[in-house]
């Protein structure tokens, strides 16, 4: 078939040939143009973009903190380590090099402080006189004027010793021996009467030797107890200046304000220690203030004039027994009583409580500054504003008296103490 055909072709004229070339060679072209056509379109259609993830933001704080960009999560401030307000370190102290051969030392100064308790009492009624300034107080020692740099008014719980008088009298049928122990009774009850709860009391009697009744308690009923089993003395001594001696070193080991309450005739008949150890004593002792109560006023009224030279040697040694007593209370600022009746106690006890509870604290630094353990002696002066002496008026405008209180000195420290 082949053969034949290409044979009938061969034998064809040329312009038939040509004229059948021309539109096939159209078509092969058009076919071309219609083949290449979508590949020239995909080739300029761009290819779609892939999606891209979204960017975030940064989200590191920047080191001022705040937020990092426009929108996004929003950073706390950082906190310093050292807050702004802190002051800046004190200066290096400069340090101070000693010369070469010299070790070092210390430089210690004490400035001496004196503490002076004042009470100030009307004479008549014992009442506490209030409303005192500093500038009423005059303070001398040794005549020299002192300037008072504390002032203020003191009223604590007190810590007291009774020390009373517990000695049978010498003839058993004396009635006025018997009275001795009697009033010391009636003023050992007053004077626990008077007493608050949060005061400290001890009990110490005395004869030819002194016992520890009670020691240092807050309870009242104890101490009631205690001088209501005082009925029956053993000895008829009476070593007061013994007694009042012990019971000085005793308190003196309590830190404050003392206080020591002596109930007792005041005869002192076989004591080892003298009275001027007992003066001694008592200005050495600081802190300490006594209260005395002489009993048997009503025994000695009776007695007082009898004649005969027993009468007259009795009535000089109760003289010398007042004496002394009164001695011991002014020495130390306290006072001295000396009730007739049971019913003079109570008011006695309670001008006690007064002085002891109300008082004006005066302090000063001494002028002689010496601590050569000299004995001082103090004087407390009332003035007004003027200078002169103070006067008290009552509502009526007549003029009060009172008493001051305190102690008449006091013993400088030693260098060695």
């Amino acid at each position: 078939m082949l053969l034949s055909t290409e044979v009938v072709m061969s034998n064809m004229p040329p312009s038939i040939f040509a004229r059948r070339r021309f539109p096939l060679a159209a078509l092969l072209l058009l076919l071309a143009a219609l083949t290449t056509a979508p590949l020239a379109r995909s080739q300029a259609t761009p290819p779609p973009q892939q999606p891209q993830p979204q960017q975030q933001p940064d989200q590191a704080a920047p080191d001022a903190g705040g937020p990092g960009a426009d929108s996004g999560v929003i950073a706390l401030p950082k906190k310093k380590d050292t807050p702004e307000d802190v002051p800046p370190p004190a200066p290096a102290a400069p340090k101070v090099k000693n010369p070469e051969g010299m070790p070092n030392y210390s430089l210690r100064v004490e400035v001496p402080e004196v503490t002076v308790d004042v009470g100030v009492l009307l004479e008549k009624t014992h009442q506490f006189v209030p409303n005192l300034k500093p500038s009423n107080f005059r303070v001398y020692e040794d005549g020299v004027e002192q300037k008072v740099a504390g002032f203020k008014r003191v009223e604590a719980p007190i810590t007291a010793l009774m020390i009373c008088e517990f000695a049978s009298p010498r003839n058993m049928n004396s009635y006025s021996g018997w009275m001795l122990i009697h009033d010391m009774r009636n003023a050992a009850f007053s004077f626990a009467q008077q007493l608050r709860p949060q005061d400290y009391v001890a009990l110490m009697t005395f004869d030819m030797r002194n016992q520890i009744q009670l020691d240092f308690t807050q309870d009242k009923r104890q101490l009631m107890q205690a001088i209501d089993s005082l009925r029956i003395p053993g000895f008829s001594e009476t070593n007061v200046f013994d007694a009042l001696y012990e019971g000085l070193d005793r308190v003196s080991r309590i830190e404050g304000q003392k206080y020591i309450i002596v109930i007792a005739s005041g005869r002192d008949t076989f004591s080892k220690i003298t009275l001027d150890k007992i003066l001694d004593k008592i200005k050495k002792t600081p802190d300490v203030t006594i209260f005395t109560v002489s009993t048997g006023q009503v025994a000695r009224i009776m007695t007082e004039g009898r004649g005969g030279m027993g009468g007259q040697i009795r009535d000089m040694d109760y003289l010398q027994a007042d004496n002394q007593m009164q001695t011991f209370a002014r020495m130390t600022g306290g006072m001295s009583f000396a009730p007739r009746f049971v019913a003079e106690m109570p008011e006695d006890f309670a001008a006690m409580n007064q002085a002891i509870r109300s008082k004006y604290e005066l302090i000063y630094h001494p002028v002689n500054s010496t601590q050569d353990g000299t004995f001082r002696k103090l004087l407390v002066q009332l003035v007004d504003d003027e200078g002169h002496p103070l006067l008290i008026q009552d509502e009526k405008h007549k003029p009060l008296k009172y008493d001051l209180i305190y102690r008449n000195g006091y013993r400088a420290r030693q260098e060695v103490e």
